[in-house]
Parts: C-alpha cells; sequence; structure tokens
C-alpha cells in the first residue's frame, strides 16, 4: 500500500516528464481506439441501412413479379386449406392461390391438437362409444377431413366447432382436387403430425385428392419429413412469396421438396413450364409417387 501511494503521490509531483508522456501516449491510444470504434459503428450502420433496402427492393421485386409467375397456373383446381398447427398462416396464402386461378372452399383450422378437454362430453355429442384417449385424435381428424370432402352431413365440424376444438370457414362438400395441409409446431407439447396431420393425409390420399404439406420457415419442430413420408409434396416456407410460388407450381404440375431447410430438394421448381410434368405421354399432377389425382 505504501508503495502505492508513493506512487500516487509522485504521480502528482511536478517535473515527472515520464509519467505525463506515458499518460499522453495513453490517451492518445485511446482517442484512435475511439475513433476506430465510431467509424466502424458508422460502417456497421451503413451496410445495416444497406440491407434494409436491398430486403425493401426484394420484397417489391417478388410481390410485382408474384403475379406472372402464377398467372392462370390452378384454373380449375378447387382447394380446401386445413390448418393443423393453430397458430395461423399467413393471410396471403390464400390471396395467392386465388390470384393462380384456383377456388379456396374451405379454411379448417384445428386448435389445441385436437385435445379433448371434456372426454365424455365429446363423445356423447358425436355419439361415439367409448374408446382410448389415443384413438380419439386420429378418429376425429379423419371424420374431419370427410366432413372438409363429403360435407358436414355428421355434424363433425359443427360439433367440434361449438366445443371450441376447430375454426371453419368457407363451403364443406364441393369436390377438391387438392388439400393444402399448413403444419409444423412452435411447441414440443403440440407435436401432432402423427395423430393429426398423418390422418388426415390417409383420408384424401384414399380418395385420390392430392395432398401439399407446407409449414412456415420459423417454426420450431417442422412436419417435413413425416409429411415426405407419405410422398407428398411439399414447402417449408410458405409464408414468403418464394414460397407460395412453389406451392402454387407444384399443385399446377411440378412435385417435389421445396424450401430452405435440410429436407428440400431445392428453393423452387423450374420455372420454364408450370403446366404439367410429361412422363410416358402423360401428363402427371402435382401429387410424389402415388399421390396423385385420377
Amino acid at each position: 500500500m505504501a508503495l502505492g501511494i508513493g506512487i500516487l503521490i509522485g504521480s502528482t509531483l511536478p517535473g515527472n516528464d515520464a509519467l505525463m508522456k506515458q499518460q499522453k501516449q495513453l490517451s492518445d491510444h485511446l482517442e484512435v481506439q475511439l475513433d476506430s470504434l465510431l467509424k466502424r459503428n458508422e460502417a456497421v450502420q451503413v451496410r445495416a441501412s444497406s440491407l434494409e433496402m436491398d430486403n425493401n427492393i426484394q420484397r417489391q421485386f417478388e410481390k410485382q413479379i408474384l403475379p406472372a409467375l402464377i398467372a392462370g397456373k390452378l384454373q380449375g383446381h378447387n382447394i380446401a386449406l386445413i390448418e393443423t398447427n393453430g397458430y395461423g398462416f399467413p393471410e396471403d396464402l390464400t390471396q395467392t392461390l386465388q390470384a393462380a386461378g384456383a377456388s379456396v372452399q374451405s379454411v379448417t383450422t384445428i386448435l389445441n391438437g385436437l385435445e379433448v378437454g371434456d372426454k365424455n362430453k365429446l363423445l356423447t355429442a358425436l355419439n361415439w362409444q367409448d374408446m382410448k384417449d389415443e384413438d380419439i385424435a386420429p378418429r376425429l381428424a379423419a371424420e374431419m377431413a370427410r366432413s372438409v370432402a363429403e360435407g358436414d352431413g355428421k355434424k363433425i365440424l359443427a360439433t367440434l366447432a361449438q366445443l371450441e376444438m376447430i375454426k371453419t370457414q368457407g363451403t364443406y362438400g364441393i369436390p377438391l382436387s387438392d388439400v393444402v395441409i399448413v403444419g409444423g409446431s412452435v411447441d414440443e407439447s403440440m407435436i401432432k403430425a402423427e395423430s393429426v396431420d398423418i390422418p388426415i393425409i390417409d383420408y384424401f390420399q384414399g380418395k385420390k385428392i392430392t395432398v401439399f404439406g407446407t409449414e412456415q420457415s420459423g417454426v420450431m419442430h417442422s412436419y417435413m419429413k413425416d409429411y415426405q413420408k407419405k410422398r407428398i409434396s411439399t414447402v417449408d416456407n410458405v409464408e414468403s412469396i418464394p414460397g407460395q410460388v412453389a406451392l402454387v407450381l407444384a399443385i399446377s404440375g411440378k412435385p417435389g421438396h421445396y424450401g430452405i431447410k435440410s429436407t428440400a430438394q431445392k428453393l423452387l421448381p423450374a420455372l420454364d413450364d408450370a403446366e404439367g410434368v410429361v412422363s410416358g405421354g402423360k401428363t402427371t399432377k402435382a401429387g410424389v409417387g402415388t399421390n396423385t389425382r385420377s
């Protein structure tokens, strides 16, 4: 301590030129570093502004070119949207499909993964016999899919809506050409691909209605691998314009797995001809493998 006090006293004494020189050098060095940091910060801000401008230009370009890429591609397609994730999907998805010429007949939103609050109340309302808890969601999903395709004669949709297990919009029972599922999960406890999404896919495939599996790029738990096991086309960034273009082209006859994740084959289908894929003299629709319309 005595040494430290001595140094402190010495530094305050006049004539300590060496120490004053060191202090001046240190001050100059700090000033240079501060000036360098300020310049770096300015460069980062300029770069950020440039990137934001580039992104804005890209978004404007995408919006302007979208109509030209999709116009008339889905003329004559009757489509049902089924949202299984419960947290919503891009509002402009429906608009994009309609702009491509499709008729979006219905939008069905599944809430809370078809989890049952009051089992007895549900079974009574549906006039179902008692069953295991784990069997309820798959059966509900399949029956809901049937009602989407054939109409709600059995009041499945009405009952589930009344119990706040789903939301419905549009017209049900119109013959469908395609079904678009919007899945994925942001919550591990709500991963329902096997109990909800797969039974829905199985029903429509059994009816020769083409199914497309989609999700947003930001979901925490992707369903792409689950969907691809069912040999259906997938899009993993459906909230974006490239994702929506990929979906439209897939529906129009460009099957594949599109998007930005590791499960995607590429970002977009080939843009040269989205009218159909010629195979053996026949034009195949947008399903993959056995999942094609007859």
